[in-house]
């Protein structure tokens, strides 16, 4: 499945268990030698929600919270006939999130975002390869840097984002990294490198993350839908006072079985 092009690979663990999923990831997700992916999901039984969402990026790394992956979590939940109801919850290692389905359209209640300096959002300056950067850190269950640059398709996010991800200034959990753009009030664009998969073609917490900085520096209103383009598509942000809320598609590609003994 995937949620704007950021696509995992989602194993059905309510009745069985994906016994040592992280030593499987990384040849699960080569797009070469596996099924290929940005990582993998595993949806498990809860006594807190309706189900439990559990992630791990390419690396084999665990991830707290993917705002696209729940969407396609819950959109599974629901056509499967798992969860009858089109509103529900999903716990994450970043807390339990409520979902909202509508047809293919899915919003998801991100809860509050935290920030790195007692609330407080002023850039922190950042050198990388003797350029300055400067960067707003908002975490949504999972840590992001936020750069505003205007010129983001001559960006070298291959070589820049392992540079960011890597900074001793986020050891040891390291960072995810969203260079954005402001086309017009409210309506932002945005590349993204996400730690332990790389550039992927969205990010639903980096969308949020990006969205709550430019609020910060009021290029977009708060309490107003705001709409951040991605590779793979838009996402809908709005943020209140209180959470957090997003909306987007999410997509089933393909089903089907593999046996773990035929890969290397």
């Amino acid at each position: 499945m995937h949620g704007l092009g950021n696509d995992y690979i989602y194993f059905n663990c309510l009745d069985e268990e994906f016994i040592d999923a992280e030593h499987w990831v990384k040849t699960l997700s080569n797009r070469n030698l596996g099924i290929g992916g940005d990582g993998i999901v595993l949806i498990k039984r809860s006594k807190l929600a309706d189900a439990m969402m559990v992630m791990f990026n390419a690396d084999g790394s665990e991830g707290a919270m993917c705002g696209n992956a729940i969407r396609c979590v819950g959109k599974l939940l629901f056509d499967e006939g798992i969860v009858k109801n089109n509103c529900m919850n999903i716990e994450t290692k970043s807390g339990i999130k409520s979902l909202e389905i509508k047809d293919n359209l899915i919003k998801v209640n991100m809860g509050a975002p935290r920030f790195c300096k007692d609330d407080n959002l002023l850039p922190e300056k950042i050198t990388i390869e003797g350029q300055d950067y400067y960067i707003i850190r908002v975490n949504m269950g999972n840590p992001h840097a936020v750069v505003f640059e205007d010129n983001l398709d001559k960006i070298d996010l291959k070589k820049i984002g392992p540079l960011f991800e890597h900074h001793d200034l986020f050891k040891p959990h390291r960072i995810n990294t969203e260079f954005v753009k402001v086309l017009s009030k409210n309506h932002l664009k945005m590349r993204v490198w996400e730690r332990g998969s790389g550039e992927t073609k969205a990010c639903g917490t980096g969308a949020c993350a990006a969205a709550i900085a430019a609020c910060q520096k009021r290029l977009c209103d708060m309490n107003t839908d705001i709409i951040v383009t991605l590779d793979g598509g838009d996402l809908t942000i709005n943020y209140t006072l209180d959470t957090v809320y997003m909306s987007g598609s999410a997509h089933k590609v393909f089903e089907g079985e593999i046996d773990l003994n035929e890969i290397k």
